[in-house]
């Protein structure tokens, strides 16, 4: 049994808001203990209390919390910085310890996972695993046939071994108006996505000016098995529906959250499991969250409503 808490912290910590939130809700007698309205933030809880807020049940603070940031551009991915606005700002939870997974550069968007889940950062970040990165770009320059059998067999970007082979696909080609010559001095765009396996620094721009082009546009859109979802608008997203003893009604959220208290591909899984509604038993369980990959890239999206990692 885990030692008793302040009442605010413990909602903060699962996720019922900030403490700043959580004690105006008190203070507004939306918290109940035990059947009895709230009015101290100072009041110690443990999990066996039961806490209520606005009739929603609130568990115990998970072991991880997870975090699918749709970035914008202009935000940096640290903890902290001195200069520029980082990505943590778009999160809204006093939780510590939370951090970015990854790096995507400042000018960057997409998709970014924010967690205190150091285990599962390194099985998507260590480049022993080789997890799949894909990327949409638009680049200054008409990429060629012969610029994908380039990026499959492996690129110099100046690094003591070649890329790893990288599957690009030429989305579109275009020659680009008078008025957009100044973006695209070469005269031509294309659209492209690209997947790659590994994680160096400024990967894909380096990759793009390795071939004679150069990226004017830049958005991750998937990581391993997650996917930024088509409705996730960059820098925020609606509240959901109270899941996992997640109250409702929280107003406008900067990213989507998951939490649970299960390992790390256990979460990842039943994340997946919610987004796709997929039954328990089409989900992975003896290799992780990078088993059936494929099978649930294809998986139907539900309709309404869903939960994203």
């Amino acid at each position: 049994m885990k030692k008793a808490v302040r009442l605010d912290k413990f909602l903060a910590d699962a996720g019922a808001g900030t403490r700043s939130e959580v004690k105006k809700f008190i203070q507004k007698g939306k918290v109940q203990v035990n059947g009895v309205p709230a009015k101290k933030s100072e009041i110690k809880v443990s999990e066996e209390d039961e806490v209520v807020l606005d009739g929603n049940r609130i568990s115990q603070a998970p072991e991880f919390v997870y975090y699918l940031l749709h970035k914008p551009a202009g935000y940096v991915s640290a903890t902290e910085d001195k200069r520029d606005k980082t990505v943590m700002e778009l999160v809204a939870s006093d939780r510590k310890g939370l951090f970015p997974v990854g790096r995507l550069d400042k000018d960057t968007e997409g998709l970014l996972l924010i967690t205190d889940d150091g285990a599962l950062a390194h099985e998507l970040l260590s480049p022993k695993k080789h997890v799949d990165k894909t990327y949409y770009a638009v680049t200054d320059g008409c990429m060629t046939k012969e610029d994908v059998q380039r990026f499959a067999d492996g690129l110099e970007i100046g690094e003591k071994n070649p890329t790893m082979p990288a599957k690009l696909e030429i989305l579109s080609t275009r020659k680009v108006e008078e008025t957009e010559l100044e973006q695209y001095p070469s005269g031509w765009s294309s659209e492209i996505q690209l997947t790659i396996k590994e994680g160096k620094f400024h990967q894909v721009k380096r990759m793009t000016e390795a071939v004679g082009k150069k990226v004017v546009y830049l958005k991750r859109i998937s990581m391993g098995v997650l996917t930024l979802p088509d409705d996730l608008k960059k820098g925020e997203c609606p509240a959901q529906p109270g899941v996992h003893g997640k109250p409702p009604g929280r107003g406008s959220r900067k990213c989507k959250e998951f939490s649970g208290r299960r390992s790390p591909e256990k979460a990842v899984e039943k994340a997946i499991a919610a987004t796709y509604a997929l039954r328990p038993e089409d989900v992975p369980s003896e290799r992780g969250f990078r088993a059936n990959r494929q099978r649930l890239q294809n998986a139907k999206r539900c309709s309404g409503p869903f939960l994203v990692l």
